[in-house]
């Protein structure tokens, strides 16, 4: 691993997204490292203000209706654009969403990290509230902060790392293009393949769960019109 492509997938949410672009922006590297926003359909508006960013902040800006005229989501397009970037660099793919905050250091001893553990897939950060408290999608780990844990369920993509050997033993045009979200069943490949994923509950990032798809609130706050969106509409299909 010789670089990080570092990525964030954007739809609207444009308040959250420019603290996380900034965040990322400001990070501090040793290793060489590109960051690509993925713009999944933003309004005009709000387009325009990740152009301006963009040049203000030196990322480059993938306008998604520039490349595609399939709805938003376009995760897996993404996840497929990007693989196939960093394989061909040797590079850490990383997935930071645009509803994360990291600190200065985060994305370097992620890293760091990632090339120190054994036969690793996917490194995984940490989510934590703003008073610092491991929150969703990690609940379960709470109790065991200061550690780097063997993940055995899955490791969410809220901020991730995914490294070249498993891009290269696994071709992300194998997903399933009938689902949304792919987290799950790419952390299970990479079990099924023989490696080994990681929580790094060394490395908390703050996260506002669900801030990019406020809809999906609905699950906790009105679980059946949560589920009858999910099942009416075909939305979160995981």
């Amino acid at each position: 691993m010789k670089a990080l492509h570092i990525l964030t997938p954007v739809k609207d949410s444009i308040e959250l997204t420019v603290e996380t672009i900034r965040a990322i922006a400001e990070s501090e590297f040793t290793v060489p490292y590109t960051y690509t926003v993925y713009n999944d359909f933003s309004t005009d508006e709000n387009t325009r203000k990740l152009q301006e960013l963009s040049e203000e902040l030196h990322f480059r800006l993938v306008n998604l209706a520039d490349v595609t005229d399939h709805p938003s989501p376009n995760y897996l397009l993404v996840l497929q654009m990007a693989q196939k970037e960093a394989i061909e660099a040797d590079a850490g793919l990383l997935i930071v969403e645009s509803d994360v905050v990291v600190k200065k250091d985060t994305l370097q001893r992620l890293y760091d990290g990632a090339r120190e553990m054994d036969h690793c897939a996917i490194a995984a950060a940490v989510t934590v509230d703003e008073n610092g408290e491991i929150n969703y999608p990690y609940l379960y780990a709470k109790g065991d902060e200061g550690k780097v844990l063997p993940e055995k369920k899955h490791c969410s993509f809220c901020c991730s790392l995914l490294t070249p050997d498993f891009l290269r033993a696994f071709d992300f045009h194998n997903l399933d293009s009938g689902k949304n979200w792919f987290d799950v069943t790419i952390s299970h490949k990479a079990l099924s393949l023989g490696f080994k994923n990681y929580l790094f509950t060394t490395l908390p990032v703050w996260h506002r769960p669900h801030g990019s798809r406020p809809w999906k609130h609905l699950k906790h706050k009105n679980p059946l019109k949560y589920y009858w969106l999910k099942y009416t509409k075909g939305l979160d299909k995981i």
